[in-house]
């Protein structure tokens, strides 16, 4: 894989280098100095990788992401000293389009290697994700369920989806009847630091999906876990690790299927921003299964990959921009 690294920090970088260079497959083709050096490094030499700091002089790592993503878009992931310490900033990143965060391996620690794990998996990772290798998931056939009458607001999304959920979550106000459930592509470790985020600046309350819950009306759940989200009986949440080797964890698509299989009520799919294909046949099965499916359009998308895929399928109803899909959603769930 072809690397470009944005860091001011000489020791910093250094670690980068001999972490990539455990992986003969990565190589890196150049090392910006400052957000500004970056940007225009990736316009000059587009890389299939930038691993992004956050904390530099001028031009920060989340402004140097929104600006790589306008001009010349590749995957970018964030690699920053603490990720904890600069969760906000991370999610900022997050929402303009950057895949994913670790923290900045230790150059002085007693095992490199060890100490390399983390990004390197990241980065097979995000090496797949572009590759696209994943095989589309999907769950056994289960018995139709009872009816119920909560309504399901369904709600896919990666790249760029931090900020198309507060856009879209704070366009749906306090009354909204639904039952609100997303799956956004998130390391684990981070999940619940962004369902925190989202609670701040969302007017419905955001918090982790935990096993067992039940999907209730005004309230948000988001999958936290590194095995994927699904309903596991009518109206019952849970994880599940298959299927095995998924490239995203959590699947979208396993979430959207095991929908369209066991939710009692009408539901409604959204698929917003993001690298890659996931949620695309969830949509569709949806759709198949007769609810209302909306997908985010190119120009509003920091990625236009998920929701592309689910365009090409036909699995979407509606193509919406972001700012159109809020009211969208109150007129299904509010009429």
């Amino acid at each position: 894989m072809r690397i470009g690294i944005v860091n001011d920090m000489p020791l910093a970088v250094e670690a980068l280098r001999r972490a990539l260079a455990q992986e003969p497959v990565h190589r890196v083709v150049w090392v910006a100095h400052d957000g500004a050096s970056g940007v225009k490094a990736c316009a000059e030499n587009t890389p299939d990788l930038v691993l992004m700091d956050l904390i530099m002089p001028g031009m920060d790592g989340a402004e140097a992401t929104r600006r790589i993503m306008a001009a010349s878009p590749c995957a970018i992931l964030i690699v920053t000293a603490s990720v904890g310490a600069n969760a906000a900033r991370t999610f900022v990143a997050m929402s303009h389009g950057a895949l994913d965060a670790v923290d900045t391996p230790d150059f002085m620690a007693a095992d490199p290697r060890r100490g390399s794990a983390p990004l390197l998996a990241k980065i097979a990772t995000i090496g797949r994700l572009i590759g696209d290798r994943g095989t589309p998931a999907t769950l056994p056939a289960r018995a139709a369920a009872a009816d119920a009458d909560v309504m399901l607001l369904a709600i896919g999304a990666s790249a760029g989806g931090p900020g198309a959920l507060v856009t879209l979550l704070s366009g749906l106000g306090q009354d909204f009847p639904g039952a609100v459930v997303i799956v956004q592509h998130v390391d684990v470790q981070f999940a619940p630091g962004m369902a925190d985020w989202l609670n701040g600046q969302s007017d419905l309350p955001v918090r982790v999906a935990r096993q067992g819950d039940r999907p209730a009306r005004g309230e948000a759940l988001m999958a936290c876990s590194e095995d994927h989200l699904a309903l596991i009986a009518p109206q019952l949440l849970g994880y599940t690790p298959d299927p095995l080797g998924y490239p995203y964890r959590p699947s979208v698509d396993v979430f959207f299927e095991s929908v369209s299989e066991l939710w009692a009520g009408k539901a409604v799919g959204v698929l917003l921003t993001g690298m890659g294909r996931d949620g695309a046949l969830g949509l569709r099965a949806m759709r198949n299964r007769g609810c209302h499916t909306i997908a985010q359009d190119e120009a509003t998308s920091a990625v236009y990959g998920m929701p592309k895929a689910a365009a090409a399928l036909g699995a979407a109803v509606d193509i919406l921009p972001l700012e159109r899909i809020a009211p969208r959603l109150r007129q299904l769930f509010c009429q």
